[in-house]
């Protein structure tokens, strides 16, 4: 059975840590605040989080992950048997996300051109729900953690990629310029008489901040850290008994599961059931 995103939510609630910087790098094992934040989103789902030996946690991550990243290319790692994981750090409680070449996605695909060879073929696999982990990371701190999957937060990927595709036909419409075929939006060859130099056209997709989109659902508090989830309850009860049981009885004053109703990210006039989980300290 694969690791899956209440197990993570039970290890998050049983040891909170806050202080990434000075947690990781006295492990010699981040250089910055987006690396601890990584280490730290994959700590909790492969349960490694207190974890001294490192060839001990290497190979509880060979256990858990059948993918653990390239650097520019999504996702950040893949459980085995499971979710596709997108951390993403920012370092205001209310800044959008910034995805660079790549749209939101609402799932992932193998036979997306955004992804490497090494993550097509990690596992026998078509299409993966990904989650997106965003953390609010500042001043060596995490105060915010935030799962949200993209079928509950982005649109399915034909809204994104006919945008896409008009923007594309239209670069490639200009008259007298050497085109190439690239998965970027375009790129312009021999600009100048020698022919050497090239323009790439290269889009920089951003989406709002998942406090903001779900503001109608949950409100922020000022806890020193604060952990957020939304799932919907088709996926929430697609996960084991015995883990959703698990965080079911957990006895904390800071702890909460709500029944809500989200908006479907491809028409808000449908409501979706939804369990929003929160934790403070």
């Amino acid at each position: 059975m694969s690791v899956n995103i209440l197990q993570a939510i039970a290890n998050i609630v049983a040891n909170p840590i806050s202080e990434l910087r000075s947690f990781y790098t006295g492990n010699n094992r981040a250089n910055s605040m987006g690396d601890a934040l990584e280490k730290y989103v994959k700590d909790v789902f492969a349960g490694t989080l207190l974890e001294t030996n490192e060839q001990a946690r290497n190979k509880q991550y060979s256990k858990v992950f059948s993918f653990l990243g390239t650097q520019n290319h999504p996702p950040d790692f893949i459980i085995k048997n499971g979710d596709a994981v997108e951390v993403k750090k920012i370092e205001s409680k209310g800044a959008p996300l910034s995805l660079n070449s790549s749209y939101p996605k609402a799932k992932l695909f193998a036979d997306s051109p955004m992804i490497t060879t090494p993550c097509r073929d990690c596992e026998d696999w078509t299409e993966k729900d990904i989650l997106y982990a965003v953390g609010v990371a500042k001043n060596n701190s995490l105060s915010r953690l935030f799962f949200v999957y993209g079928v509950d937060y982005a649109a399915s990927a034909e809204t994104y990629e006919k945008i896409r595709q008009v923007i594309v036909q239209g670069v490639n419409l200009v008259p007298d310029v050497e085109f190439s075929e690239t998965t970027e939006l375009g790129r312009v060859n021999r600009i100048d008489p020698l022919g050497i130099t090239y323009l790439r056209i290269r889009g920089m997709w951003g989406i709002e901040n998942p406090t903001k989109v779900f503001s109608y659902a949950y409100t922020p508090t000022d806890a020193q850290f604060e952990f957020v989830a939304v799932i919907n309850t088709e996926k929430y009860n697609s996960f084991p008994k015995e883990d959703r049981e698990r965080i079911e009885k957990i006895t904390n004053d800071n702890f909460k599961i709500s029944d809500i109703e989200i908006k479907s990210p491809d028409n808000p006039a449908i409501l979706k059931q939804a369990k929003l989980i929160t934790f403070h300290r």
